[in-house]
Formats: C-alpha cells, structure tokens, sequence
C-alpha cells in the first residue's frame, strides 16, 4: 500500500514538496520492512498485503488440515450454546418480574427495575467477558467457564423457587392482597440470596455473549473468495438461533410456569443451559481458535501514554526517524495482523512516532507500533455507531414491561385459545424469525436491485433502516395507547385496570411488536457484523461487547428515564397520578410512548451523520497461488 504523507501546515509549495519527499521515504519504512510484503501494484495503485491470522488448534498449534474444522458444522455447535443462552436471558427477563411480585411479594415497580438492572448488568458488563477473551484466555475458553458460571447461577435460582425457606411465608396471600401490598415481604436475606444467585447468572451471561459471535465468525476462512457470503448469512443464522431462544422463552417456559410452578419454570433454563454446555464440548475438536493478542487496555493505554509524552514534538523533527513498525509481515501483536496507517486521529500518530533518541529497544510506553496505533484508532471511530443503538434497547426495554401491562387490560382471546399476557413479547421474536427466513429470498434480492450493493445492503445501512423502523413502531404505540385508554374510560374501566376489556383486542399490540421484531433484526444483525469485521483482530470480542454494553446502557437508561418521568409527572400530595402509574387506565403511557419516539428521531439524525461521515477498513487478503509462482491478491471493503 503506498503510504500516506504527514504534512506541516507552516511549510511553503516548494519546501512541502522537499518534505513530503522525506516523510515518504521515513514512512516507507513501515512497509518496507521485508521483501515478502512488497507485490507488484494492483488496483488504484497500492500494494496489497496478505492480513488476518492463523487460525490454531486449541493446543495454540496451526492446523494443518483446515478441511477438517470451522465451517458451518462447528457453527451449529456454537449455535446451541447462544440458543440456551438466550433462552435463559428472555426466560428470566419475562418471568422474574412476575416472580418478585407474586412470589416474593415485592412491589411492582420495584420488581421491574430490579430486573431492568439484572438485564443491564448482564449486557453492560460484557466488555469483561470480551476484556479476558482478546487478553488472556481465548474465545473458547472464555465461553467454557462462564457457560459454567451461568449455570451455577441458573441451578441457584432453581433452588430459590423450589425450596420454601428461600421465599417468604404464602398462606393468606390472595391475589387482592399480593395487589394492595398486604402479603408478609421477603427477609432481607432472602432477598439477598435471590440477588446473589441472580447476579452470578447475570456475570456469566457476562462472559458469554461478547464472545459467541465472534467465535462462530472465526470458524471461516477470511482468505476464502466467498467468506463475505458465510459471514453475512452466519450472523443472520445467529441471531436467528438468538429469536428460537427467546420464542422458546416466551412460549415453552411460560407455559412450564403455568402448569408446573416455578421450580420446574427455572428449573427448564437450568436443564437448557446444561445440554447446549455438552454440546459446545463435543464440538471442540472442530473448533478453530484465534490466539490471545495480550491485554488490549494496556495497548491502548500504551498508545494514549506514549502519544502524550510526545505531544509537543513536530512531525517535521529533524530527529523524526519514522512511524515505528515492526520487521516482517506479522505484527508485534499475536493474533492480529499489521493494518496500515490512516490520517485519523493524527494526534495518536505521535505514540509511534520513532526519535533517535528511543534507541534499538524502546519502551512499549514511549513508542508503539503503527498497528498498536491504528487499534486505538478503530475503537475510538467505531464507538459512535453501537452508542446510537443504546435508544433502540431503551425502546426494547420498555416494551418488555409496559406492553404486558396493556395486554393485561385487553383480551387476549385468540378463538377458543387464551394466550398467556406474560407470552405476548414472543410475537417480535416470531417476526424476527419471518424476516429472517425471507430475507435471502426476498428483501436481499429486492434490496440489491436498488442499491446494487452484493448483500443487498451495507451494514451501516441495515443498522438505520432498524433504527428508522423502530420509531414507526413506537409511534404507532403511542397512538394505540391513547386508543386504548380512552376506550377504557369510556366503556367504565378506569379503575378497573387488571379486568379484561372483552371487545378490545389485545393482537392490536401486533402491529408495534412486529415493526420492533422488524428493526432489531436489521438493526442488531447488521450492528453484530459491523462490529465484528470493523474490530482489530485482537480486539474483536471487545468490539462484538460494545453491541452488548450498547443494550445493557439501554437498560440503565430505561430504569433512569422512569425514575425522572415518575418524579417530575406524580404528585401523590396532588392526587396527579405520573405517566407510569400502576393504574394503567389513570397513567400517560401515550405521552411516554411519544417521547421515546422524539428521542428516537433525534437519535436516527445523530446516527447519519456519523455513518456518513464512517470509512469502512479496506482488508486484504490473500486469496491463491498461481501456477507460475506469482501470487495473487483480492481487496475488499467491510460493507
């Protein structure tokens, strides 16, 4: 790759031209390190370089037969394992709020932001899981014991539901005074061991979900012609394993809990979890690994401590000898490959800008590689895109509660079948998986003809056709809402907001429950593959962990956004009921269904403006041998 010029505002044309001279042949030293990087110029002019890295055995070994592991069938393996995973997650998320009400007799409001935090520890503490994977462990490893982790977690709460110390006394506790608070509360030990038990799940699901993804995706060959292909139709099956885990969640394990109690209800995540463990065990001869690149918050420390210590040193020194890099054509950094120098973030240039005076063996906080350079760089311009996706899990977040109120209200008779309020999330988990099974023969086609583009759209494009359709859903929401409490007004419901409305519908939710199944499919998939052919290679389950702490933020944001809306709406002095009063009928959940939506298109203006501003990385990769030893090189764009 040619390299890029480093130029100083303050020199004149002719004294530029001299310079630029200079810098070229002071940078060409980091691509001139061996002759077996330099190839003859191929399209536009640049060099292009073989990228990526090895795949190993789980010895750290390369494999010699690589025919013989990854591919799809080590995939579905990996499959299973998220599969459980999700079902656990959705499981909990829709049945623990109902358990600390009826079960631990906890108040209603405070039962859903317990949970709300559970949901947002468990995403927000991601970047560790993703932190000891790039660092230390490995992918596969990483899984290995926090799968474990989240078992222990999940057989704990098992024993919380089955065993009667564990919850507080049941006797004389009918449904009217669990409702008006009468019931004998939890002990605060009690109360304490449901925490426990729920944050050790929540730390495993930690571990968990940075790394899935990113391990299936290192299953395929990156120097394969139709790797692009695998890994787009491999994100989609991945997150179509994720929706058969929340359908499952939302359908099975509901129906468990109605018919068997709670025990059993829990009791079938924990069972779940341990069969998609021994399958992701028995798939370990197919795994391919990627070897640990060293902590990546020392390297980024590095480069911020270095790039500060040589701040206030000219690029045109005369004691400037070049942009350091190491010799050869693999990085200083294990697992990763070298990447090549951008003008972003000129000032991070400075961590690898290499004096005379660092000598033959410089220390890593005084003078970094442009590699460790340009990882920084990745991680800082990818930062924007998954924090615009925090107000889409604000919107989930919201919908997981507040839609089930409204159902209670609603009849949920679909013939002579009475669906469950507690099942109606698993309507956007049925769209999800609609999209997902028509969109290869359907909108990728489509799509393809319009924009001409080999996927049908590029993944920044799917991630704001999501956030874009995610307003529509919540908009509609709100319209329905005020429907909906106006019809209970004036049929006489108004006090009445736990009795069935029998001639409104509760299938109205549908509409906003598809449209959101809708956005989290193009929004979540397309975030997923972006982050993880975006990332460094040594950094990738930290990039796939940003999806997650985007969602697990979302969470937090939620519980702060109630918090704020009941404390400025409700004045109990005043009689004024707040917008989220438990009194659906009595409450403004329109008006709150409105605001997320101004927010949401705030957000989606917020969000083009970065993804335009976004240059994807141009990877290569070497793609065959010729007969007459020549060696051939492809190029291609993370779109």
């Amino acid at each position: 790759m040619g390299s890029k010029e480093i130029r100083s505002p303050e020199e004149s044309a002719p004294e530029r031209s001299v310079l630029d001279y200079i810098q070229r042949k002071k940078l060409g030293i980091h691509f001139a390190e061996s002759d077996e990087r330099r190839f003859p110029k191929a399209i536009g002019g640049e060099y292009y370089v073989a990228g990526g890295t090895t795949p190993v055995n789980i010895r750290g070994r390369p494999i010699e037969d690589l025919s013989k592991t990854g591919g799809w069938i080590a995939a579905f393996f990996i499959f299973g394992n998220e599969m459980a995973e999700r079902m656990a997650y959705f499981g909990l998320s829709v049945n623990m709020i109902t358990f600390m009400f009826y079960m631990m007799h906890r108040p209603f409001a405070s039962s859903a932001n317990a949970v709300n935090n559970f949901l947002g520890i468990s995403q927000a503490s991601s970047v560790l899981g993703g932190f000891l994977a790039d660092a230390y462990l490995g992918r596969y490893w990483t899984i290995a014991i926090f799968t474990t982790i989240y078992l222990l977690g999940l057989t704990g709460l098992t024993l919380c539901a089955t065993m009667r110390v564990f919850i507080p006394n049941q006797s004389d506790c009918d449904q009217l005074s669990i409702l008006v608070g009468a019931c004998e509360p939890a002990k605060p030990w009690q109360m304490l061991y449901l925490y426990v038990v729920l944050y050790i799940t929540a730390f495993g699901a930690a571990g968990i979900r940075p790394c899935v993804s990113s391990f299936g995706a290192d299953q395929f060959d990156e120097k394969s012609g139709d790797y692009k292909a695998h890994l787009d139709r491999f994100f989609n099956f991945f997150y179509l394993s994720v929706t058969i885990g929340a359908i499952a969640a939302f359908t099975m394990v509901v129906y468990i809990q109605m018919k068997h109690g709670w025990g059993s209800a829990f009791g079938s995540l924990a069972v779940a979890m341990g069969i998609s463990n021994a399958v992701f065990f028995i798939g370990t001869p197919l795994y391919r690994h990627r070897l640990p690149g060293g902590s990546p918050l020392t390297r980024v420390a590095q480069v911020l401590v270095a790039a500060f210590r040589k701040r206030n040193v000219p690029f045109s020194s005369s004691d400037f000898v070049g942009l350091y890099e190491v010799p050869g054509n693999r990085s200083a950094i294990k697992g990763s490959g070298k990447i090549d120098h951008t003008d972003d973030f000129r000032c991070l240039d400075k961590a690898a800008l290499q004096l005379k005076e660092d000598g033959t063996d410089p220390s890593p906080w005084r003078l970094c590689t442009v590699t460790q350079v340009e990882e920084v760089k990745i991680l800082l311009k990818l930062l924007p895109i998954p924090a615009c996706t925090i107000m889409l899990s604000v919107v989930l977040t919201e919908y997981l509660t507040l839609s089930v109120q409204q159902a209670y209200t609603m009849n949920t008779h679909m013939g002579h079948l009475k669906l469950p309020v507690t099942c109606m999330p698993v309507f956007p988990g049925l769209a999800i998986f609609l999209i997902l099974a028509l969109y290869y023969s359907t909108f990728a086609p489509l799509s393809r003809r319009i924009t001409g583009h080999p996927q049908g759209a590029s993944q920044l494009q799917r991630v704001g056709l999501g956030l874009a359709v995610s307003i529509l859903s919540v908009a509609w929401a709100g319209a329905f809402e005020r429907y909906r409490r106006n019809y209970a007004i004036k049929n006489g419901y108004e006090a009445l907001f736990l009795t069935h409305m029998p001639n409104l519908s509760a299938y109205w939710l549908l509409i906003q429950y598809c449209l959101i199944g809708i956005a989290e499919v193009f929004a979540i998939v397309g975030l997923l593959e972006f982050l993880y052919q975006e990332a460094p290679d040594a950094m990738r389950s930290v990039g796939s962990a940003y999806a997650a702490v985007a969602g697990g933020l979302g969470c937090f944001v939620a519980t702060i956004l109630n918090s704020i809306i009941n404390s400025i709406t409700g004045n109990e002095d005043e009689g004024r009921p707040s917008w989220l009063s438990q009194n659906i009928n009595t409450g403004r959940f329109d008006y709150l269904y409105w605001l997320l939506a101004i927010l949401s298109t705030i957000n989606f203006c917020v969000f083009l403006y970065f993804a335009k501003r976004y240059k994807y990385r141009v990877r290569k990769v070497l793609e065959m041998e010729v007969p007459n030893g020549s060696t051939t090189f492809s190029s291609f764009e993370n779109k």
